[in-house]
């Protein structure tokens, strides 16, 4: 479905309100704005950024890495063990 946004005074855009319902943006929350590969923009939400940066690294490093597991190995290079 398509929206219709509009920029006002100052550069702020209004997010239409059907879809601050949907992805739960409410007044103060932190969006994310990056231009996209086909030159376009992309708003998303903090959250969002943060489950993406989650998948990609567990697409690295696997599914049964743990943090247990990372400071283990930082400690190594550190010589702390």
């Amino acid at each position: 479905m398509t929206y219709h946004a509009k920029v006002i005074a100052g550069g702020k855009i209004v997010i239409p309100s059907e879809l601050r319902r949907e992805f739960g943006i409410k007044d103060g929350d932190s969006l994310v704005v990056e231009r996209d590969a086909e030159g376009g923009i992309s708003i998303r939400t903090f959250t969002q950024v943060v489950k993406d940066c989650q998948r990609k690294f567990r697409e690295m490093v696997g599914e049964d890495y743990t943090v247990d597991q990372f400071l283990a190995e930082r400690r190594a290079d550190w010589g702390d063990e």
